[in-house]
């Protein structure tokens, strides 16, 4: 068994840059994600939930069936704890597109959960400065400012999150959170 997926990782290793010349184009469609934006924004919570993942399944689109691929084995390995081998085919991803935010998005998460957090914090720029309403890649940057201190900053950045998705339990919680650390609380 072993060594047939070796094979099978060989055979698909092999193929990749064929399936990169024939890929038709499918990538995410900037005119609907803008239209899921502005309706997140006033979502009710139910609605939100159903918003948010149709603007997930836009920001995975690859246009090509190669990419997709890699992208699958990214998510599965972040998804299994193996950190290093997700980051691997993020970059591997990143290397024939870098323009292509999603992955980049996915290997900042995975490179935080490895505990990499200024690689996470550079992608997570370039992610922000591709698409300034990613509110997933807004609430990483206050997880990591967060974890490593910087509260002010945090803070922010998860108000920045919640202007643009406002249904967001972690991100409202942490906001609460640390309004009353920072600026007190309201008698």
């Amino acid at each position: 068994m072993k060594a047939r997926l070796g094979f099978h990782n060989r055979v698909v290793a092999a193929l990749l840059p064929l399936l990169f010349l024939v890929a038709p184009a499918q990538a995410a469609d900037p005119a609907r994600l803008e239209g899921f934006y502005q309706r997140l924004k006033d979502a009710a919570p139910d609605e939100a939930a159903r918003i948010e993942a149709e603007i997930r399944i836009e920001w995975a689109k690859s246009g090509s069936p190669a990419f997709d691929l890699l992208l699958q084995r990214g998510t599965d390995a972040l998804d299994g704890g193996d950190y290093q081998t997700a980051a691997e085919h993020f970059t591997a991803l990143l290397d024939q597109d870098p323009g292509f935010v999603e992955a980049r998005a996915s290997r900042a998460m995975a490179y935080f959960m490895a505990g990499d957090v200024g690689p996470a914090l550079a992608d997570l720029a370039l992610v922000l400065r591709a698409d300034p309403r990613r509110f997933d890649a807004l609430a990483g940057v206050g997880t990591v400012l967060e974890e490593t201190g910087d509260r002010s900053r945090a803070l922010a950045a998860y108000r920045a999150a919640a202007a643009i998705h406002p249904h967001m339990p972690d991100v409202n919680d942490a906001i609460e959170r640390l309004a009353k650390e920072l600026e007190g609380q309201e008698l």
